[in-house]
């Protein structure tokens, strides 16, 4: 004879079946809603980008404010670059120089600091200081007027927010950023000069015919070029964040710290894609 399953096995097992259910069903939901979220955020970033190349090429240009926004950029981060130039360029030649001695490559030195310098270390830690020092700036001040409605006032009074705030903030920052790395590299072999005499004697004109000999036009280049884009991802991030910071007080600095955090990441992106594009074309 069969058996008859009795009800009280049958109705506790309903009720995990409905509990599974509904948590298939919780996780499904949470996804889908971390997929929209994702592809709407995407395509806010898309459009501010849109915006921004659409007021770069409008009549109406900021100009002024460019000026001011270049001399703020530089002014700030001037004292901090000359420092980290210096000190760059002094502790890569102490720590490199026992490396060389043993093979009797000390006239080498000058010229492997110089190629390390152009090449990455220079841009690369340039950037990252940049990133916290004009990302957090522009996250917090363009967040604090999005707090306090400014942006709104600037609009309701037909004066565009995005061409007089973040255009010439972006464009500040892509034209401030390269010069700023250029002057942490001729410190930065400035720095590897008094290095070298900390336990030698060599004359400036000899150190710097023995750092330029070695470099060439393909090692300049390549991190000029990636230094733009260090700039335009800096402040891009800095002004997106800031522009579209919450309404609360708390929301400026999460955008300053967002801004710092995202750029950062992005500028070692940028890095390693411009190092693998450099690479390829070299070979």
């Amino acid at each position: 004879m069969n058996k008859i399953t009795p009800a009280i096995k049958i109705v506790p097992n309903l009720h995990k079946a409905k509990e599974w259910t509904i948590k298939i069903s919780e996780k499904t939901i949470a996804k889908t809603e971390e997929a929209s979220n994702f592809l709407t955020n995407f395509a806010d970033v898309l459009l501010f980008i849109a915006l921004i190349v659409k007021e770069t090429f409008s009549r109406k240009f900021e100009f002024k404010e460019f000026l001011r926004q270049c001399f703020q950029i530089g002014n700030k981060t001037l004292p901090l670059i000359s420092v980290t130039g210096i000190i760059m360029g002094l502790v890569l030649t102490i720590q490199s120089r026992p490396s060389l001695a043993k093979f009797g490559a000390d006239a080498m030195l000058p010229g492997m600091v110089a190629v390390s310098l152009i090449r990455e270390m220079g841009p690369v830690i340039t950037a990252l200081i940049c990133a916290g020092k004009i990302g957090s700036g522009m996250g917090a001040e363009l967040g604090s007027m999005k707090v306090t409605e400014q942006i709104e006032a600037m609009e309701v009074s037909s004066t565009n927010p995005m061409r007089f705030l973040v255009v010439t903030r972006v464009l500040a920052a892509i034209l401030m950023i390269p010069l700023l790395i250029l002057y942490a590299d001729a410190l930065g072999i400035f720095g590897s000069w008094i290095g070298i005499n900390i336990k030698g004697d060599v004359t400036l004109p000899l150190f710097f015919s023995q750092a330029f000999s070695h470099i060439e036009f393909v090692d300049f280049l390549p991190a000029f070029v990636k230094s733009i884009f260090f700039g335009a991802v800096i402040g891009f991030v800095g002004c997106y964040k800031g522009y579209n910071a919450g309404r609360g007080t708390e929301s400026v600095g999460i955008a300053a710290n967002s801004a710092v955090v995202l750029g950062s990441l992005l500028v070692l992106i940028v890095d390693v894609i411009a190092v693998q594009i450099t690479d390829m074309l070299v070979l």
